[in-house]
């Protein structure tokens, strides 16, 4: 949904209420948790964040309070939706001079202890998302090398056609988010 103006904290909650009862914009719901689908732009970025196991679980908070959102032109509505399947959230970009809000849903949440320890969730795209398609975030720690990482794992493509027209841009611009959000984890962990 685009818009010229920002809107304010109730026209988001009335569109993203609105979406309530659709289901994904995309078919291969879940399938960032296995084999990507074909025909898919996927994008995917990992940041190391340090060692250990306070490392981790500064991540794990981080992830929790929705800090890989907080970079330049991005707002995401609401900081304290509780990451468990089926919770939405409303993401609001600035960009050239209009607004868009985008809104999703969790497909699945990640928490498990092994080897790997890891944790994380994926969201996918709801009717009315500028693109189709899933993104999932995690934070893993590598017991055996100690290695504590942050990754982002995405499928997608425009889900109209003023996005498929502007196509370039609009993977500028998840390009330009992947970066922003491993770095803007980096930062939260280690100003923890």
């Amino acid at each position: 949904m685009f818009f010229l103006s920002k809107p304010d904290d109730a026209r988001i909650r009335t569109e993203l209420g609105s979406l309530q009862g659709y289901g994904f914009s995309y078919p291969e719901v879940g399938a960032t948790q296995g084999e990507l689908p074909a025909g898919w732009v996927v994008l995917r970025g990992r940041a190391e964040l340090g060692k250990g196991s306070a490392t981790f679980e500064r991540a794990v908070k981080a992830m929790r309070q929705w800090k890989m959102f907080e970079v330049s032109g991005i707002e995401l509505c609401w900081p304290d939706v509780p990451l468990q399947p089926d919770a939405s959230v409303a993401i609001l970009i600035r960009h050239f001079g209009f607004w868009s809000v985008n809104c999703c849903k969790i497909v699945y949440v990640i928490d498990e202890d092994g080897p790997v320890r890891r944790f994380g969730f994926a969201y996918g795209t709801l009717p009315e998302h500028a693109e189709q398609g899933e993104e999932r975030f995690t934070v893993e720690w590598d017991r055996a090398s100690d290695l504590v990482c942050y990754d982002i794992l995405s499928f997608s493509r425009p889900g109209s056609a003023v996005v498929k027209l502007a196509y370039p841009v609009a993977r500028w611009l998840q390009k330009r988010f992947l970066q922003d959000s491993l770095a803007a984890m980096a930062e939260a962990v280690w100003a923890d």
